[in-house]
């Protein structure tokens, strides 16, 4: 049985779109995708891409900017690999943060999504380690291999003239081979907790000359789910560990567990108000039943050109259930959530990055500072389960600046945290109309 009202974009004439539709459309047919031989995280544009936050939108305890990366006394091998990287000059959380982590300060650092978060700890840590000492001088956590990946490559990319080794610890990957390559020597360690806190049991990584201690995503990384393990590897570091915590949401709750670790910290935080990404325009689609929507989302994928979508569902059986709906009705889709083994995960991020898969289904996952700048469309299919994640979903669209799409499908169980959701971000999430027809 059909639905008696549902949100139709194909109500109006082919070739023929208007209204909210029409927004859409224009919005995919203006932007610009980078080449795909772009680096894997930052671009030559971050700078100028509206990055650089007024200063009565930053909270902080440091008052120092430094807009130029000249004027950080930077190791001229690393301020060679920044330039050849693509960078020109800072973004806004660069200009306050690398500073005060080269300096040796703990520092909880926030800022939005795609403004170069990671690049911040990576020069820093460039800059404090001592590339002739073949011991891990600097620990990066982060909660997924995926992203361990990632900034792993960020930091090969900007070390890239300083001889520095950065090896990714994480899971799904040969115990032995990883044991070996801690013990052959590199300055750099990114993991994910699990397999860095067994690589210090096992004694394969000695903490020593540890100086550094880094948390990428750091609100999730202080959890539920990820606080024991993160603890459990933090008290097998040296007490003078320097420790710094990033992410783009920080919600006070986290702010109330750093005092446990970190010492009279420097705090560059971004006022919730201006959480909100700007550059993409974010609409919900009213869909009364759980299972219309489904029907909603295939008129959607034929009738929109993307360029490259994430599709976020709340489990891993929704993505997989999802994934062969779709399958069945003849459209092209990846899938990837945590129960896939590490290799089919790997291939599936390559084939997505390289532009050859278009449309990923996903658990949050893939929310957490993966860096595809292709995609222009984020369709929460179903609405995150909590707040803080709905930025960092949206946030895979319209990276550094560009622009892109949010589409959240909000049955009546889902209003009170749609409601909940722009409240907290102080934003407007705009009705897609039910018959676009009508605007004609």
């Amino acid at each position: 049985m059909q639905p008696a009202v549902r949100w139709r974009p194909f109500a109006a004439p082919s070739g023929v779109l208007s209204g909210p539709t029409r927004q859409i459309a224009d919005s995919f047919s203006s932007f610009q995708p980078p080449s795909p031989l772009c680096r894997p995280e930052e671009t030559a544009q971050a700078g100028d891409a509206g990055l650089n936050v007024p200063e009565t939108e930053i909270e902080s305890n440091w008052d120092t900017v430094t807009d130029n990366f000249d004027d950080m006394e930077l190791k001229p091998e690393l301020l060679r690999g920044i330039y050849a990287y693509g960078f020109e000059r800072p973004s806004a959380i660069q200009a306050r943060a690398v500073v005060p982590v080269i300096k040796g300060h703990d520092v909880i650092a926030q800022a939005q999504s795609g403004t170069g978060k990671t690049a911040t700890y990576s020069i820093a840590i460039l800059q404090r380690i001592d590339p002739s000492i073949k011991a891990v001088q600097a620990l990066i956590l982060a909660p997924t291999r995926e992203l361990a990946q990632q900034i792993q490559k960020v930091v090969i990319a900007l070390g890239d003239y300083m001889n520095v080794d950065c090896h990714a610890c994480i899971g799904g990957t040969n115990v032995r081979e990883d044991m070996a390559k801690l013990q052959d020597g590199c300055q750099v360690v990114v993991g994910t907790p699990g397999r860095v806190y067994d690589m210090i049991n096992r004694r394969a990584f000695k903490t020593d000359k540890l100086k550094m201690f880094c948390l990428d995503e750091a609100d999730e990384m202080l959890s539920r789910g990820f606080k024991d393990q993160m603890y459990e590897v933090f008290q097998l570091l040296p007490q003078d560990t320097q420790v710094n915590l990033l992410s783009a949401t920080m919600p006070d709750d986290v702010l109330e567990v750093t005092k446990k670790f970190m010492r009279d910290p420097v705090r560059i935080l971004v006022k919730r108000d201006e959480l909100t990404l700007e550059g993409i325009k974010q609409f919900y689609i009213g869909v009364d039943k759980e299972e219309w929507k489904l029907d909603t989302l295939c008129d959607l994928y034929e009738t929109v050109t993307i360029t490259q979508a994430v599709i976020f569902c709340n489990t891993r059986r929704k993505v997989d259930w999802l994934t062969d709906k779709l399958h069945s009705r003849e459209f092209t889709v990846s899938a990837m959530h945590g129960d896939m083994e590490q290799g089919q995960r790997e291939v599936i991020m390559r084939e997505f990055r390289s532009g050859s898969s278009r449309v990923l289904i996903t658990t949050d996952l893939l929310a957490r500072g993966i860096d595809v700048q292709q995609v222009s469309l984020v369709i929460n299919y179903d609405l995150p389960s909590n707040r803080e994640n709905y930025i960092h979903r949206i946030g895979r669209g319209g990276r550094f600046g560009r622009k892109g799409v949010a589409i959240n499908f909000v049955t009546s169980d889902d209003i009170r945290m749609l409601r909940d959701i722009e409240q907290y971000y102080n934003t407007v999430v705009d009705e897609m109309p039910h018959d676009v027809a009508d605007l004609i």
